[in-house]
């Protein structure tokens, strides 16, 4: 692999989610996030040569990173969402797994990628899909949308207090003849509402309104609540373990919730588990993650 394309992205608490998963050699884990696989390197060396791993990413060049990283006849890796996961253990001669592990939030690798608009320092086309070429771009998004649709993605998953001005900018740009379809295009619209995007606030409501379109794009928290509810009970072994590393409120909420909504979850955190501040020093991307952890106990 080229030098210049080499994952930079740093693994989110990986101490934390060895202790949580609770690993053993011989165990079957399946990281249905496996991004350039640096959570998934560490699970290997745990689970020994009797041990499995099946590591599952929506994005292919996330996957080819993970597949530089990760070797050996007990690594198994697959394109496609977590959602598809008891089709692909199938695909693979399994029916369940002892372990799980979601690490919801967006690799550095991604937002580094000039070609796909994730992030603003980055640029690039506003693309914003996992998949290059599945469903509609952040830019078709914009273009197919009404104001008032618009304006609940920003509200709805960005929970940005300007949404409804932000959302009149973009269409008056594009009602006028102006083009809203890349990172400094958009840039440049929640300038004209927030003023000064150098500042404190301006980042914020710059975050906030990538996120928004991003977790729309990919339909994150639909992806998120249906795996938890849905995928998880079904591929688990009974006693098996579910962590979970989520990076903002609603994510978090979702999480929470599927766990203590369903009787046959045993948390495991009451609470759910941080970075310690020599993390955060060391990736100020930790700062915001949230790990939690349950045992699936179905009731008889």
């Amino acid at each position: 692999m080229p030098a210049d394309l080499r994952p930079v992205h740093i693994p989110v608490m990986p101490r934390e989610v060895l202790q949580w998963l609770q690993l053993s050699p011989g165990l079957t884990v399946l990281d249905g996030t496996v991004g350039a696989g640096g959570h998934s390197s560490l699970i290997l060396k745990a689970l020994g040569p009797a041990g499995r791993l099946i590591g599952v990413d929506r994005d292919p060049m996330m996957l080819n990173f993970a597949a530089a990283k990760l070797s050996g006849v007990n690594c198994l890796l697959s394109r496609g969402s977590y959602l598809e996961a008891a089709e692909i253990l199938r695909s693979n001669g399994l029916e369940k797994v002892d372990r799980v592990l979601l690490d919801l939030g967006l690799s550095s690798d991604q937002l580094a990628d000039r070609d796909r608009g994730f992030g603003f320092d980055a640029g690039g086309p506003l693309d914003m899909r996992f998949h290059p070429h599945e469903g509609r771009s952040a830019a078709q998004f914009l273009q197919q949308s009404t104001q008032a649709e618009l304006q609940e993605v920003l509200e709805t998953w960005g929970e940005e207090p300007a949404a409804r001005r932000i959302a009149a900018e973009v269409h008056r740009r594009l009602q006028t003849g102006g083009a809203v379809e890349t990172a400094a295009d958009l840039q440049s619209c929640v300038a004209a509402v927030c003023g000064d995007l150098r500042s404190s606030s301006g980042r914020t409501a710059l975050t906030r309104v990538f996120q928004a379109l991003r977790i729309r794009v990919n339909e994150e928290l639909e992806h998120a609540d249906r795996m938890l509810t849905q995928v998880l009970p079904q591929i688990l072994n009974t006693d098996g373990i579910a962590v979970v590393i989520s990076f903002h409120s609603l994510e978090d909420r979702i999480v929470k919730n599927a766990f203590k909504g369903n009787h046959g979850w045993q948390v495991l955190t009451k609470t759910p588990i941080e970075a310690q501040p020599a993390e955060v020093r060391l990736n100020p991307r930790s700062r915001s993650a949230k790990l939690r952890a349950a045992r699936w106990q179905p009731q008889p």
